[in-house]
């Protein structure tokens, strides 16, 4: 199968597309044939091991190989057609159509990738292509799992700070479903793209300071790692909430005596992407309240200017490599 893969890190440049060894199937296993995956900051970091958030270097070099990456095909969040099952594995059939996330065993930027049918792994949502919905599970499942930390409520005033990435964009989404008032934060070029999915206010970070204007929030959804900690918590609201999505070690050393010694709280729990989660996700697909923003599809060939795409910031959504580009759904750049 063919298969995008990188060898040592480095830039773009480091992917090659070429000819590996298709995934033998464990017993507990699906092995799904992937349609689209999404090209993400993550994949982005873990190609180039450069982390925005510094202290998780040590750990994920150990984790992931010292010298050399050890798992040399990227994609964490995709969508595909289920190709054959493992004895064991009774939730799933061949033909299925799904999406998901594969964890940290990545693998999606292949054509074929086995995964344990205990991963987050769910029915596509039936109005949503292939491109679109791989393009879902990354900043869908994050962006739930905050809005749910946080307990956002009818009314309630909330500001998303880099709304315009994967994350922000769906937490926009899932707020506004919520009922509550949002403000959307982010470069200029994102503006019409953030209030055409529901954003009630815009600022732009290059002209105004969110945590100088005076304004106060409810809740602050923060997924810009060298944003001030101290600003951010003054212009919560009494008793507002704080989640860091991209959290320093310092920030989050000073969440603990935000939440003990005052009146509001700072939380930094990573998304645990379960399947429940998905599933609601698909929900509000299916229901309207949230859809994916795809701003750019290329083939396997070009996933060096995908990643250039990505780690630049100038797109309007979600970048997707068409990984069986073929389809109808799949158009390419």
């Amino acid at each position: 199968m063919k298969a995008i893969t990188y060898s040592n890190y480095g830039p773009p440049e480091v992917l090659q597309l070429r000819d590996v060894e298709k995934p033998v199937l464990k017993d507990d296993e699906v092995l799904i044939r992937v349609m689209a995956a999404e090209a993400t900051k993550a994949d982005c970091e873990m190609r180039s091991f450069r982390f925005a958030v510094m202290w998780f270097w040590l750990p994920m070099r150990i984790a992931f190989g010292v010298k050399r990456p050890r798992r040399q095909i990227l994609g964490g969040y995709f969508s595909g057609v289920v190709a054959s099952c493992g004895k064991d594995v009774t939730q799933f059939s061949e033909g299925d159509e799904v999406f998901g996330s594969a964890g940290l065993k990545l693998g999606a930027y292949g054509e074929y990738v086995a995964l344990p049918a205990s991963c987050t792994i769910a029915a596509k949502p039936g109005n949503m292509s292939f491109a679109e919905a791989a393009a879902v599970p990354l900043g869908g499942l994050n962006a739930l799992h905050f809005i749910r930390l946080a307990n956002v409520q009818a009314g309630e005033k909330v500001l998303i700070n880099g709304a315009g990435g994967s994350i922000g964009s769906h937490g926009v989404q899932i707020a506004k479903s919520m009922g509550a008032e949002v403000t959307a934060v982010d470069s200029t070029h994102k503006e019409g793209m953030l209030r055409s999915i529901g954003a009630d206010h815009f600022i732009d970070y290059t002209k105004e300071d969110f945590a100088t204007t005076g304004r106060k929030y409810d809740v602050i959804l923060d997924m810009v790692s060298g944003n001030s900690y101290s600003a951010s918590i003054k212009a919560l609201n009494p008793h507002g909430r704080y989640l860091s999505g991209n959290p320093r070690l310092s920030v989050m050393l000073r969440s603990v005596f935000t939440t003990r010694l005052t009146n509001k709280t700072a939380r930094f729990a990573f998304a645990g992407e379960s399947l429940e989660e998905l599933r609601t996700l698909k929900e509000m697909v299916e229901s309207g309240k949230i859809e994916s923003i795809v701003d750019r599809i290329y083939p396997m060939s070009q996933a060096a200017d995908a990643h250039t795409c990505v780690e630049t910031e100038q797109r309007l959504g979600a970048v997707v490599l068409a990984i069986h580009d073929s389809d109808d759904d799949l158009c390419t750049e």
